[in-house]
């Protein structure tokens, strides 16, 4: 109680510095008063009358003015209203207590449950990620519980993986299942731009009374304003940053990547930014690198292990911020909508599929295993097309017959229900299963065409 006294002491302001506002045009809030003791990304609190005040971010400055962005409506501001500058740098108060909640992109709590505990030390919510120098190396596997993900993408403590799907492929439960199944301390899952009619499903039935209880959930719908769904990306990450700091192994996910740079497109534009491809302006691609490149192993003992949904726009995986994602992160998941088509869930494109720190975090013994599955998934996937049309010979080549009596059992090993979980060791196994079976059959049909 002490600390937490002191600190918010010392962020007692010795003085109080405000504008006025000078004028409103659309998103746009425009103040006068003392500009040059406001900075880029400061933030004001418009005294809107005898409404509710509106906090706003600078986001520019145009004709001696500073140009501010509203976190929620501008209804009710008046010109002449009064705009207080916070001093305090952004910051947000996680305590351990906060496992098990849903808050918002302003750390404030909506599930119901009362308030939140603050606790002594602030994170900054603009955080500059650690120094080469100073971060770990990717500690050993971690288990995500599907076995899809631990068999042929494996994925390490600190490691930072991008999920591309178009829209109804299954990320959500996809990022439910390895919340609830994966061996990381805790979950801080952010929904960035999520409909708000999905939140609630997410978390009582995807997400489910297990999931919850070691994971923070942090939301900000699409129906919110622009610096609200930028904000939410951002304590998502802070809040991942307070467990690392504790030694901890975090996962931190969130859906999506894509909402979050739209919004800073918007805010861009609204600040008279040039737009470039597809409209995204140059300070999306800045901004991606400074938040992704935040997650991975940190100083200490503690690691941050991202998992990133990317949506892709009519499901071009070439899109810009797909593109840009892609070359950041230490790897990319595939989901694709002909696979979630044929009822197979998760939807997981395994060869298109790449985690960067394979093979070397596999176990010697499984790499035969792991390179003769894939070898036969490629070779069906080379033939599919004839095969479907009937184009192929049965006996016209060893290899692809051996694809195609191994097809059905790898789909099956591959599927995996809701409620399922998977270790790393179990996934091994069952996949050994499969090809053992294989050739067994193999010499099963060997012995009876020699009786013949």
């Amino acid at each position: 109680m002490m600390d937490r006294l002191i600190a918010d002491i010392k962020n007692i302001p010795g003085q109080q510095i405000y504008g006025r506002v000078h004028g409103v045009q659309g998103l746009l809030v425009e103040i006068a008063g003392p500009v040059r003791a406001m900075g880029l990304g400061s933030r004001i609190l418009v005294e809107a009358g005898r409404g509710r005040p509106r906090l706003c971010e600078i986001v520019g400055f145009r004709n001696g003015l500073a140009v501010a962005m509203s976190f929620n409506d501008l209804d009710g501001v008046h010109m002449g209203d009064r705009a207080v500058l916070e001093r305090a740098e952004p910051a947000v108060y996680p305590a351990p207590e906060w496992l098990g909640r849903v808050v918002n992109a302003l750390g404030q709590p909506i599930d119901g449950k009362g308030p939140l505990p603050r606790g002594p030390v602030a994170v900054p919510l603009h955080r500059a990620p650690p120094r080469a120098g100073e971060r770990s190396r990717v500690g050993p596997p971690i288990d995500l519980g599907v076995k899809a993900l631990n068999s042929f993408v494996t994925c390490c403590e600190g490691q930072r993986m991008g999920i591309f799907a178009g829209s109804g492929v299954g990320k959500s439960v996809l990022m439910s299942m390895l919340a609830r199944n994966t061996s990381a301390d805790v979950a801080v899952i952010g929904l960035i731009g999520e409909r708000g009619r999905e939140v609630q499903e997410f978390i009582e039935d995807d997400l489910g009374p297990e999931g919850l209880k070691r994971a923070i959930v942090v939301v900000a719908t699409s129906d919110e304003a622009a610096l609200m769904r930028r904000q939410a990306t951002w304590l998502t990450m802070a809040v991942s940053e307070y467990f690392r700091d504790q030694g901890q192994q975090v996962l931190c996910m969130m859906d999506s990547i894509t909402r979050f740079a739209i919004a800073q497109r918007e805010i861009g534009l609204a600040g008279g930014e040039p737009p470039t491809s597809r409209g995204y302006t140059p300070t999306v691609f800045t901004e991606l690198p400074r938040l992704l490149e935040r997650a991975g192993p940190g100083a200490g003992k503690g690691s941050i292990t991202g998992l990133f949904t990317v949506l892709v726009t009519g499901d071009d995986h070439n899109e810009p911020v797909a593109d840009a994602v892609r070359g950041i992160l230490d790897g990319h998941i595939v989901m694709e909508r002909a696979i979630a088509e044929t009822g197979r869930y998760p939807a997981i494109n395994v060869l298109k599929s790449v985690s960067r720190t394979m093979p070397g975090c596999v176990a010697p013994q499984y790499l035969p295993l792991i390179t003769r599955a894939r070898k036969l998934m490629s070779t069906y996937a080379d033939m599919e097309e004839l095969i479907r049309l009937g184009a192929y010979r049965k006996g016209s080549s060893p290899e692809v017959d051996e694809a195609i009596a191994c097809h059905p059992h790898l789909e099956d090993f591959l599927r995996q229900q809701k409620g399922e979980s998977c270790s790393l060791a179990e996934g091994y196994e069952q996949l050994a299963q499969v090809l053992n079976n294989l050739n067994t059959g193999s010499e099963d049909e060997s012995l009876a065409a020699d009786a013949l």
